[in-house]
């Protein structure tokens, strides 16, 4: 099978990609041809040596805005101006309102939604001045389910589509699209602790019963990043085999 390079040339930088399926995200761009910088608390060099020569791994929080600053150097140094920005990091503990304190809902919304902001507020020049430029927010499809113990994690969520819409408002102009993707549950390290009959309970809510692979997340984000996506903006794109139903 022969990749088509839709993507040869862009520099992308993935977070929380150590892993799962910002890990999936790094490898597919570059399969494409992008240069990846991959960015995680640890600098993810798994994720590195499976892609090779066309990566540089970044260790950074990604709600500091230092640690934009470091990826943004890193980038720089590697492979130039960054194009394609994917926020997939993500904190979401399990607390019901009764549990949950100030200081895990700041965290919550610093990891989520703050670093879709500082990357925006990063990268946006740049991609101003070379007309062309890709912001896609990793949300979830849990803003549109009965989730207990999730009320901050939700709100972050439902935040990124929300900052994504209006990001898209400022920046159409300039070539620069910014979209939102909203995963259902994945097989990942995060959900492997979910017993069998919570599983089922989740697959049963679905038209396609069982986990997505980390894998089967990535179309949406090749296309969103790519040329193709040029007149698509603001939107939300669900993934989650037919969990979330409008209506």
């Amino acid at each position: 099978m022969t990749t088509l390079l839709t993507h040869q040339n862009r520099v992308a930088v993935v977070t929380g990609s150590g892993r799962g399926i910002g890990a999936a995200i790094a490898v597919a761009l570059a399969q494409r041809g992008a240069k990846v910088v991959a960015v995680d608390l640890q600098s993810p060099s798994a994720t590195v040596a499976a892609i090779g020569r066309n990566a540089v791994g970044v260790a950074a929080d990604v709600s500091d805005p230092n640690g934009w600053a470091t990826v943004a150097r890193v980038a720089e140094e590697s492979f130039g101006d960054v194009g394609i920005v994917i926020n997939n990091a993500a904190f979401y503990p399990n607390h019901p309102i009764e549990e949950l304190d100030l200081d895990t809902w700041r965290k919550t919304m610093s990891v989520n939604l703050d670093a879709q902001f500082l990357s925006a507020k990063q990268f946006v020049p740049a991609m101003r001045r070379n007309k062309w430029g890709r912001f896609v927010g990793i949300s979830s499809n849990s803003i549109g389910l009965t989730v207990k113990g999730m009320s901050h994690y939700i709100a972050s969520k439902m935040g990124i589509v929300g900052f994504m819409r209006g990001l898209a408002n400022d920046v159409a102009n300039d070539g620069i699209t910014c979209n939102a993707v909203l995963p259902g549950l994945t097989h990942t390290v995060a959900t492997e602790a979910q017993g069998e009959e919570q599983r089922r309970a989740t697959w049963q809510a679905q038209a396609i019963q069982r986990f997505a692979e980390p894998e089967e997340i990535v179309g949406p984000i090749l296309f969103l990043t790519s040329d193709d996506a040029a007149f698509m903006t603001g939107q939300a794109l669900v993934v989650d085999g037919g969990q979330y139903r409008v209506g």
